[in-house]
């Protein structure tokens, strides 16, 4: 295998999109949505490394079809710069990538670290417009979840879209940050990585991956709800400090459910014979 090929085309990659990362690493420091971010090239490459032995055995046949592949990262980031488009910029480095590796190594190398490739993807924020389109229904859901169960416990409140005004006067914004895309991104991801470690079926991490998507949802309007619990006997513990912790408390508690539906989907497995069928 070239691996000199490899990192010197890499690195000359890297150089070329230096920009482009370096606004991506700041979005990482700055906006909380996409804070596992860091993680994600450092996780990926940790998979990689693992694979060493397996990559070390692996016989080069190089694909020109990398050197298309390089050519389409090249218009696309073009095209992204033109138009100020980020996530198309961003994109156009993964493929770029893609295509030093099939260039130098070809499709078995490819194969082999096609699972961190994929990972990758959860390193880049998703685009704006689609960022929106997800993000107002998911307030909207959670305020309409909060004001049913508070109206359940007898708590008088009143919700005006994504807005939530109690009886003390007290008014609750559902915002973009609470609307649980948050922890929808970061547990997709950890859900994934997860599975990879601790199950071997690779089946079980695309039931995991589905399965996050209910338990964030479901536990961000729990958060939601709670959060108008506090607000209705002390305003304070709604803000600040007390409001952040409740947010890495609910992740918490979202995992966790993500690790009882792993061991649930398990003995179903089990339970239908195949476990048995496997072995």
């Amino acid at each position: 295998m070239p691996w000199t090929a490899i990192a010197w085309f890499t690195a000359l990659l890297v150089v070329a999109y230096f920009p482009i990362l370096r606004r991506l690493v700041e979005q990482w420091a700055t906006d909380e949505d996409v804070g596992h971010g860091f993680f994600v090239p450092v996780v990926a490459g940790f998979i990689a490394w693992q694979r060493r032995d397996a990559l070390l055995a692996i016989r080069p046949k190089p694909s020109w079809w990398g050197a298309v592949l390089i050519v389409w990262s090249i218009l696309q980031s073009y095209v992204g710069t033109l138009g100020a488009e980020l996530f198309l910029q961003r994109t156009s480095f993964l493929i770029g990538l893609v295509g030093i590796l099939l260039l130098t190594g070809g499709v078995e190398l490819i194969k082999e670290l096609a699972f961190p490739l994929l990972l990758l993807p959860f390193m880049i924020p998703i685009p704006a417009v689609i960022y929106n389109q997800i993000t107002f229904p998911l307030q909207l859901f959670a305020s309409s979840v909060a004001e049913s169960v508070l109206n359940l416990f007898n708590i008088p409140v009143l919700r005006d879209g994504n807005v939530l005004e109690l009886a003390s006067g007290e008014k609750l914004n559902v915002a973009e940050a609470c609307s649980g895309i948050r922890s929808l991104l970061s547990l997709t991801f950890l859900s994934l990585v997860y599975a990879y470690f601790f199950d071997k079926k690779v089946w079980m991490r695309w039931a995991l991956l589905f399965g996050t998507i209910p338990i964030a949802i479901l536990a961000n309007a729990g958060r939601v709800t709670i959060t108008g619990f506090l607000a209705a006997s002390n305003p304070e513990l709604a803000h600040g400090f007390f409001h952040s912790l409740e947010g890495w408390i609910i992740f918490l508690i979202a995992f966790v459910m993500l690790l009882m539906l792993h061991v649930a989907i398990n003995r179903v497995y089990a339970w239908t014979g195949g476990g048995k069928r496997n072995g």
